[in-house]
């Protein structure tokens, strides 16, 4: 009887112990699973696009023949010579190597004198090129000398005067034929400014 009453309480003290390893109601770490672990942010290097490059804008050349055509003198700025729109031409030097694209005017005086404008395009040098290399008869002369543009110069031969004035690639070019030299060289000193503001006014 003894020997049952031991066995009974050494099986008893057993479930004890086993009961003391169950969970503990007061450790977390038995009722809940450890959190996952966070990732950390995945980041994805992106390539800056440069903005696409505008294809630059060329602007066409100007014409020459139109150009030429807007530095000529018109009836309007001789008019106070007294001049008449006519043919006939002046002597003397005026522009070597005339393109297609230069333009020319003629007047003539009650007198019977010429006046003559020529604007000459030089597409393939400049027209200080131009003027420079020219060479005309006569002696050079002086004028007054005119802003904006790039080379001018002057020649008297017996009663006829040129005067030539160089911008970009037109030469302005004014050869007067009259009854005497002073009176050549007089209109085409009249003439000058307005040659001067139709010349520079060109691009």
């Amino acid at each position: 009887m003894r020997h049952r009453r031991a066995v009974a309480l050494a099986a008893v003290a057993l479930v004890g112990l086993t009961g003391c390893e169950g969970p503990d109601p007061n450790n977390l770490e038995t009722y809940y699973d450890d959190p996952p672990p966070t990732s950390a942010p995945v980041t994805t290097a992106t390539t800056p696009v440069s903005p696409a490059k505008a294809a630059p804008v060329t602007t066409p050349a100007p014409d020459p023949g139109l150009l030429a055509q807007r530095a000529l003198l018109s009836d309007a700025d001789v008019a106070e010579e007294g001049v008449q729109p006519g043919s006939g031409e002046a002597s003397g030097c005026l522009t070597e190597g005339v393109s297609a694209s230069s333009r020319t005017a003629t007047w003539r005086y009650p007198t019977g004198s010429v006046l003559r404008h020529r604007v000459a395009a030089y597409p393939e040098r400049t027209a200080a090129q131009a003027v420079a290399a020219a060479e005309c008869g006569g002696r050079p002369v002086s004028v007054p000398e005119q802003p904006g543009v790039e080379l001018q110069r002057a020649w008297c031969e017996g009663r006829t005067c040129t005067v030539l004035l160089a911008k970009g690639n037109l030469v302005s070019g004014l050869t007067v034929s009259a009854s005497t030299e002073a009176r050549a060289v007089d209109a085409a000193k009249r003439l000058l400014p307005a040659m001067t503001a139709k010349l520079t006014a060109q691009p």
